[in-house]
């Protein structure tokens, strides 16, 4: 499932969004890789399930990432932890409408997760990775910031914006020895997409099935990615120190 254990050894990530889903999968990831994780996300629930599953190399930090004084009071709850590793998963996916049917309150909402929380969270965990020359920020993007997605106009222009920041980002830190890099998944299976399937179905008229076929033929190998591929990736990414102000590709050829 992961790299052997001791690849990470004494590391440290924070995992975003870890209760379930992709960070749940990265997480596992990072600690099948001998790394602690400390977990964070808004619910308690599924972070605690989470670490149940993992045992006792992750630990659980309630905070709503899009939140400044939760992010600050985080970072001073992880004061003395060594953080190294940050993978800012974070995200909501928005609505699935055209731009003019969507409301201020619903732009906002996904800015303020996607963007705002990346951010935040950097703001708070980069300066002690710059005094010790050395971290990884993976941040999670989407091939969706890259190639139109119909409908779904907040989620893309926000996920452009954190690949604009990673790459700006990368710039201001990598002298001191940290790297910054974006993961940029396709489509990935599981509850989300399905949910945004259904959407689209009630939206055009169409099935269910019609509309997930319509959207993975676009891929090159004709199917979505996993979560697990998406946790291999990450592992991959740190094992590379040369990569930084990388925007990686994980969409099974979405945008080849």
């Amino acid at each position: 499932m992961s790299e052997p254990a001791s690849s990470l050894a004494g590391r440290t990530a924070l995992v975003t969004g870890g209760g379930n889903g992709l960070g749940a999968a990265i997480a596992a990831h990072l600690v099948g890789a001998g790394a602690g994780v400390v977990l964070v996300g808004r619910r308690p629930e599924p972070l605690r399930a989470t670490a149940d599953r993992l045992g006792p190399a992750a630990r659980v930090e309630p905070c709503d990432v899009a939140d400044p004084a939760q992010v600050d009071a985080l970072a001073r709850r992880l004061d003395g932890v060594a953080v190294s590793i940050l993978v800012n998963n974070a995200g909501i996916a928005g609505p699935v409408a055209p731009l003019t049917e969507i409301e201020p309150v619903e732009w906002d909402e996904v800015f303020a997760v996607n963007v705002r929380g990346t951010y935040l969270m950097c703001r708070a965990f980069l300066p002690a990775m710059v005094g010790r020359g050395d971290g990884d920020v993976v941040n999670v993007a989407s091939v969706s910031g890259k190639r139109p997605l119909a409908r779904r106009t907040p989620y893309c222009a926000s996920k452009m914006a954190v690949i604009g920041l990673t790459s700006t980002l990368a710039f201001e830190v990598g002298p001191a020895g940290v790297r910054v890099n974006a993961l940029s998944p396709g489509p990935v299976e599981g509850d989300r997409m399905e949910r945004n399937f259904r959407l689209e179905a009630q939206r055009t008229g169409t099935s269910v099935d019609g509309a997930r076929e319509a959207f993975v033929g676009r891929a090159a190998l004709g199917r979505m990615v996993t979560a697990d591929e998406v946790g291999r990736a990450v592992l991959a990414m740190l094992a590379m120190p040369g990569l930084s102000g990388a925007d990686v590709d994980l969409s099974a050829g979405m945008v080849a």
